[in-house]
């Protein structure tokens, strides 16, 4: 009687959180995001109607216990057999993309007829196994996160909801005479290249930017959105930092998220270190034997289109980070010059050393640095001098615990008093 009065308060809080943080879900619309928004009206990811069918799907798997009624090596099974069946889904999904591609096949559908009837069998499998598997993992990143003290009364506010679904992509936009993002656009999941490319260049030649469609692992709506992956590390660290991104948006940094470019980067940057150490600690916890998976085994979990990181691929050494850091650094250099055709020319040179090493980049521009640049929880890369993420690092350094941290930043609402807390 007990828990099923939890999970009645559980639910109702969930609830609440929701109708709170919908308001937050898409940003306030300025000038210059109208402006863009004349170019991708009609092709606007619809983050009402997925968050409206996410929150059912929680509170139906959360009205009945789960994942509460099975012991850790059912849950376990069920987040292996998970993960298999995802695999399973993404490779078919490649396979049959490369069909449909094959201008010598004239008669695609019967050609996939076997493939899809694979498919719809795996999809099915998958709507049977999404609640519980997401639900386990739901309860083992609480556990950790009310460990760590980010709790109201021992429970997570708000509470740890996700679910792993097909993304949208983002149209990034920066001016052209320095790297700010002015514009963050969610389109819809199945832009072809061609189409992203077209409309880049409308965006750029109508309004005079640099502008790029990348693809992203997450998004702080509520529930969250999550990338299908069979990386288990990965997407326990990007539940996590999409809580967080949640967790602050309950409080002035998340807030003011888009107020300056400075904010933007001290919550992604917080996000970013909070989401990698409570995905550890989680992976510790439930997972130990992941921690010494050789990278062989954990090879044998990834599909073809799993977005790994460029530094997951065998090939002489180049370094990634340090590299773009420099290209950033350079292009900065250019732009606070005014030489803006330089600087583009300068990224497009880059880009071709990046392709010469095996990173298929199809872009660097200003809108490519003021996207990457947001995410500086490690020294180097796409951030360049930005002075925000090391002293996002330092504060990091300096508390007493995560808990700590994220408590402190939280309540910040300028870089001034970040600069302020390390320096003290």
């Amino acid at each position: 009687m007990m828990q099923r009065i939890l999970r009645g308060l559980e639910i109702t809080l969930a609830l609440t959180i929701l109708v709170l943080l919908t308001g937050y879900s898409n940003p306030s619309l300025t000038d210059k995001i109208e402006k863009v928004r004349t170019y991708t009206r009609q092709i606007e990811f619809n983050y009402v109607s997925w968050m409206t069918d996410a929150a059912l799907l929680k509170m139906r798997a959360a009205s009945i216990g789960a994942p509460y009624t099975l012991d850790h090596a059912a849950q376990k099974q069920i987040v292996t057999e998970y993960l298999r069946n995802t695999q399973s889904i993404l490779e078919k999904e490649y396979f049959l993309e490369k069909l449909y591609a094959d201008a010598s096949i004239t008669d695609k559908e019967l050609a996939s007829q076997t493939l899809r009837a694979e498919l719809a069998e795996q999809y099915a499998r998958q709507k049977e196994l999404a609640p519980l598997a997401e639900s386990i993992l739901q309860d083992q990143v609480s556990r950790v996160i009310a460990e760590l003290g980010l709790t109201v009364i021992g429970q997570p506010v708000p509470n740890v909801w996700y679910h792993s679904t097909p993304l949208p992509m983002a149209l990034i936009v920066s001016p052209r005479d320095h790297i700010e993002q002015t514009a963050n656009i969610s389109v819809t999941t199945d832009l072809t290249l061609d189409e992203q490319a077209a409309l880049e260049s409308k965006v750029d030649q109508g309004l005079n930017t640099s502008s790029l469609v990348v693809g992203i692992g997450g998004v702080g709506v509520y529930p969250t959105m999550v990338m299908r992956t069979t990386n288990l590390n990965w997407t326990l660290s990007t539940v996590a930092h999409e809580w967080i991104h949640n967790y602050l948006t309950l409080r002035p940094l998340g807030i003011l998220y888009g107020e300056t470019p400075e904010l933007r980067t001290m919550n992604e940057t917080t996000a970013s270190i909070a989401g990698d150490e409570i995905g550890a600690l989680v992976i510790k916890q439930f997972y130990p034997e992941l921690m010494t998976a050789s990278d062989s085994t954990i090879s044998l979990i990834s599909a073809p289109n799993d977005h790994r990181e460029p530094g997951d691929f065998l090939r002489p050494p180049f370094d990634f980070r340090e590299a773009m850091h420099e290209t950033r650094i350079t292009a900065d250099a250019f732009l606070a010059e005014g030489k803006i055709e330089e600087a583009e020319a300068y990224m497009e040179s880059r880009r071709a050393i990046f392709l010469q090493n095996g990173y298929l980049l199809r872009k660097i521009n200003q809108a490519y640095f003021a996207f990457h640049g947001a995410y500086a929880d490690s020294p180097g890369g796409a951030a360049g001098q930005d002075p925000v993420g090391p002293a996002v690092r330092a504060l990091r350094e300096q508390s007493d615990s995560l808990a700590d941290f994220v408590n402190t930043i939280s309540w910040m609402t300028n870089f001034e008093q970040l600069k302020e807390a390390v320096n003290q």
